[in-house]
């Protein structure tokens, strides 16, 4: 469980492809922290600690996650977002994130606004009863408010804090992100189609 407030960027120093997996090492100021078996968020993808080695861990994700997320994409320089699992013993800033990504979304614009920054994305339209106006959702793992949705797009607004301190500065028109909705919007949906 997570909250979507990055903690620090990791850089990809290397990628291992074994069968159907990939296994990746990654580079970061908080991977001498990190120990065997814990979860971390990588870009909203929960992966589990295999290694750690200095500055560097490793993680592997199977072909379910391979499919459902822009891992696959991933190569020796990617910058992805990183976030430690959440402990219940302080505020909870962000909003609940379980670390499963949904789906992926394409950026299709990108605004400089003279100090922050607008990214609207087109997602597929089967997800559109996830996301509501002023609602959470997270982006390679990064929490964030939606607004300007339709049926298959969505904006969302980036200060400066966010878009020098996740890799969201890195992001441009065609861009592929992770996405996971709203854990909450989720079961509303799924409540109403059981019902």
């Amino acid at each position: 469980m997570f909250t979507g407030i990055i903690e620090q960027r990791g850089i990809i120093k290397h990628v291992i492809i074994n069968g159907t997996n990939r296994s990746f090492h990654v580079e970061s100021p908080l991977s001498h922290e990190l120990k065997v078996d814990q979860s971390v968020s990588h870009d909203g993808v929960c992966l589990t600690v295999e290694k750690v080695e200095n500055n560097t861990h490793i993680v592997t994700a199977i072909e379910e996650t391979l499919k459902k997320t822009n891992l696959n994409t991933w190569k020796i320089g990617t910058i992805v977002n990183l976030e430690r699992c959440l402990q219940f013993n302080g505020r909870i800033d962000g909003h609940i994130v379980q670390g499963h990504v949904d789906t992926t979304a394409t950026c299709n614009k990108v605004i400089e606004k003279d100090g922050s920054w607008e990214y609207s994305f087109q997602f597929d339209k089967k997800f559109a009863s996830l996301i509501i106006e002023k609602g959470s959702i997270t982006i390679n793992g990064t929490s964030l408010t939606c607004f300007n949705i339709n049926e298959n797009e969505f904006t969302v607004a980036i200060i400066p804090y966010t878009y020098h301190h996740t890799n969201i500065s890195y992001l441009k028109e065609g861009s592929i992100v992770n996405i996971e909705f709203d854990m909450i919007g989720k079961y509303v949906n799924r409540i109403q189609q059981v019902s």
